[in-house]
């Protein structure tokens, strides 16, 4: 018996550390968590905080301290002599920005959902073959279709206008945004579009009056990027754009630095902090609504 005692006693599992021990160690994984996160957002956003406390600095002070405060001298000549520095009144580089992102942004909504609306419901032949071939485009660089795209926007007499800039736009050539609404529109369950067909509606009336409603999320995901993506967008707008009083925003900027042969920082980096304003404004206007599009749109099947 005493033999099965001694057995039994030393199978028995050892008793599990006390409840106040185990929250200790939890409390200390989470310091050392929020210390790794803390020391991870300053030094991401220092450059930005560095560039905005720049552009308040004088001009012979910008680089000789390395505090992003103007804790030495605080003034706003930067942004009055860095409006009209290139000749051009920045105003128009922000206004040409604005338009041509605002109709890219229509484009990409109309076409892309509409085309995504076609490979999620519509069956024709070759479905899966063009889908798989839209697809594909995502790996093609635009270098690889610059020269083509410019010979034919250049034979159209369309160069140094926006309009290589915004209609292929109307022709839904952006195939990202259209996985991502095809993507949500096949989580959207068919039993919807059933019901409106057996009311009369067709395939029309059903993309508008009950796929575009539910598609919202996407929607909103398409403008915030579009938006962000054209608007900062460089390379495209300087293949096209040759007269400065078209140049958006990035060629302002460029133009600037050319202008100063890189002698005059504060301008620039006020420049360049007026430049973030409208980016950072529709990023917070709809922040919840880029997460919540982006994460619907990825688990739809």
């Amino acid at each position: 018996m005493s033999v099965i005692t001694e057995r039994a006693a030393t199978a028995t599992p050892p008793p599990k550390a006390p409840a106040a021990r185990r929250k200790s160690l939890l409390a200390r994984s989470n310091w050392r968590t929020h210390i790794v996160l803390i020391i991870s957002l300053v030094v991401m956003i220092y450059p930005l905080l560095w560039l905005v406390g720049a552009s308040f600095k004088p001009e012979d002070q910008i680089f000789s301290t390395w505090d992003p405060l103007p804790l030495h001298g605080f003034t706003l000549s930067n942004y009055t002599s860095g409006w009209n520095a290139t000749g051009t009144s920045f105003t128009v580089y922000i206004a040409n920005s604005l338009v041509i992102s605002a109709l890219v942004v229509v484009g990409n909504l109309l076409t892309c959902s509409a085309a995504a609306y076609a490979f999620a419901r519509l069956d024709f032949a070759g479905k899966k073959f063009w889908f798989g071939l839209m697809l594909s485009t995502l790996m093609l660089p635009f270098q690889a279709t610059m020269i083509p795209q410019y010979a034919i926007f250049y034979k159209l007499g369309w160069v140094n206008t926006f309009l290589p800039l915004i209609v292929p736009y109307f022709l839904a050539v952006d195939a990202f945004f259209i996985f991502l609404m095809t993507q949500f529109i096949r989580g959207i369950p068919r039993e919807l579009d059933e019901a409106a067909e057996i009311d009369g509606a067709g395939h029309v009336r059903v993309f508008f009056s009950v796929i575009l409603p539910l598609l919202r999320p996407a929607l909103i995901t398409t403008t915030v990027l579009t938006f962000v993506w054209t608007y900062s967008d460089f390379l495209r707008q300087l293949v096209y754009l040759s007269d400065n009083s078209k140049y958006t925003v990035p060629l302002g900027l460029n133009a600037f630095v050319d202008r100063t042969s890189g002698s005059s920082y504060g301008g620039l980096f006020a420049m360049s902090v007026v430049t973030l304003l409208p980016m950072m404004a529709v990023f917070l206007i709809f922040q919840k609504r880029l997460v919540d599009g982006v994460a619907s749109s990825g688990i739809k099947g």
